[in-house]
């Protein structure tokens, strides 16, 4: 049984699952709007919280680099528009934060929580090629040192 749950998890190689969700502005993205680019696409619990803070200002941090290697980091979490928007005002975030409000998308990625009454994103991130071709899963997180996992990783995969 527990094979088959592993077997159905997205794999290095896998297409990744197209998205369509509005960010902390309103505006709507797609997987296919980042054709030609790199991805780092990350899901997280809260808005907010300590964890989720510490890796999105990492990546805030990184961003400059991240963005020199042709890579768009793009955040996923169940929290709403509203929610993302005073997240990404207060920490300076420059890049899109999604609503997932029903978690659909995490569920595609094996990246949704569901508590009972408390539903979440799993902290997860997928490295995303230009042709939209997963290289690369995280499934276990240290928020502490995952953007410079992310940005030593994709300096790899991209020479």
């Amino acid at each position: 049984m527990m094979k088959t749950l592993f077997a159905q998890e997205l794999q290095v190689g896998d297409q990744a699952p197209n998205f369509s969700l509005q960010d902390q502005h309103g505006q709507t993205h797609n997987l296919a709007d980042y054709r030609n680019q790199w991805i780092v696409l990350y899901f997280y619990p809260k808005d907010d919280t300590p964890g989720c803070t510490k890796q999105a200002c990492e990546f805030r941090d990184d961003y400059k680099a991240l963005r020199a290697n042709n890579t768009q980091v793009i955040g996923i979490s169940v929290d709403n528009t509203e929610s993302h928007a005073e997240f990404a005002e207060k920490y300076s975030l420059p890049f899109p934060l999604l609503a997932d409000i029903g978690g659909n998308i995490a569920k595609q990625y094996q990246a949704f929580i569901n508590l009972g009454v408390i539903k979440l994103a799993k902290r997860h991130t997928f490295i995303i090629d230009p042709e939209g071709i997963i290289r690369m899963v995280y499934r276990k997180v240290d928020v502490s040192s995952h953007s410079d996992q992310i940005l030593s990783d994709l300096n790899k995969l991209q020479s």
